[in-house]
């Protein structure tokens, strides 16, 4: 029974019992007003009561998450019943933290996953975020970087991680430049353009922030995009993961979590500047300029040529999978049916 309901019952009683106080026939006296009343408000409060979830990013607050904030924003959670936290920048790993049950969801890339699973970590990706693969390598355009050969005496800025090294000594072996040829500075998640006009030749850069970051402030960059040197690099980032705990024992949790979500994410490719004014509100100290140019450039990429937003091509995962085997970069093989599914999506 609605809580509309309820209270048209308990004022039918109350109207009842006092017809009978005033001589009339006293079709019943017997109303607990007390209980009637306690009714509404369980009703009421069963009905408002909202599930507590959870989801970590990756980094800081970018246009790779807007369709999160879109669907909080729409109130697309609070239609499936969920009241969702998004913690905006992890401390931790993110697999670790999503595996510990700390964190219903969180956003990562194929190749962490891939690594993690190689690692016994129990996380499943549930969804590409973005279809198109958009990294590569950045240079000013002073440099006179245009292909991977140009990398020879050249020094490189990167995050430090086994991953992008693997990726690098691959490409510079495939370009016939010595790995010893190249310079690789750590330099973490300092900045590009002030990278780049100091020390560092180039640095792998995501175009759909960065690149269109140089198109926004007017500085000229080559971009070298991973795909182009090598189709292998059509792999997913960022996705959204969840625990095998998770999936196993919530799987409507994770229905309802991906329902909002995708409808977060196809307003976002529909309404690009109204989901940009959107991560502007909850992220005001980031250029709003830049958020609305990046949401335009990234309203094609999310869904691409698939059939739905999310989908995920088990190929990718096979293919990249073994890619990561072949150089050492994990020590076993990990399954697309063990990494990623598609079965919750809409």
């Amino acid at each position: 029974m609605k809580k509309c309901s309820l209270a048209v019952l308990f004022s039918i009683l109350v109207g009842l019992a006092a017809c009978g106080q005033n001589g009339e026939p006293d079709v019943t006296t017997d109303v607990d007003e007390d209980k009637v009343e306690e009714a509404v408000e369980s009703e009421a409060s069963s009905e408002d009561e909202l599930l507590e979830v959870t989801v970590l990013l990756d980094w800081i607050i970018n246009t790779n998450h807007t369709g999160l904030y879109v669907a909080q924003d729409q109130g697309f959670f609070e239609e499936e019943g969920l009241d969702l936290t998004i913690i905006e920048s992890a401390t931790e790993g993110v697999m670790q933290v999503v595996a510990a049950g700390q964190a219903d969801f969180g956003i990562a890339s194929q190749n962490e996953l891939t690594m993690a699973r190689a690692q016994d970590i129990p996380v499943v990706s549930i969804a590409a975020i973005i279809q198109e693969h958009t990294s590569g390598f950045a240079s000013l355009a002073d440099k006179g970087i245009t292909s991977p050969e140009d990398f020879a005496g050249k020094t490189y800025g990167g995050w430090g991680s086994p991953m992008e090294e693997a990726i690098l000594n691959y490409v510079l072996e495939a370009s016939d430049v010595g790995t010893t040829e190249v310079e690789n500075v750590t330099v973490g998640s300092s900045d590009f353009f002030v990278n780049a006009k100091r020390e560092i030749d180039f640095q792998w850069i995501y175009y759909g922030w960065t690149g269109v970051e140089s198109e926004v402030r007017e500085e000229e960059i080559n971009m070298i995009y991973l795909t182009d040197i090598d189709p292998i690099f059509e792999y997913y980032a960022p996705i959204l993961i969840s625990s095998e705990s998770v999936i196993n024992e919530q799987p409507e949790l994770v229905e309802k979590f991906l329902r909002a979500v995708s409808k977060g994410y196809e307003f976002s490719i529909e309404h690009p500047e109204e989901a940009a004014d959107i991560l502007i509100a909850v992220a005001p100290e980031t250029d709003a300029e830049l958020i609305k140019a990046s949401q335009e450039w990234l309203s094609t990429r999310y869904q691409g040529n698939a059939t739905q937003w999310g989908i995920q091509e088990e190929d990718i995962w096979t293919t990249f999978s073994a890619w990561m085997l072949e150089t050492g970069l994990i020590e076993k093989e990990v399954t697309s049916e063990e990494a990623m599914t598609n079965k919750f999506l809409p």
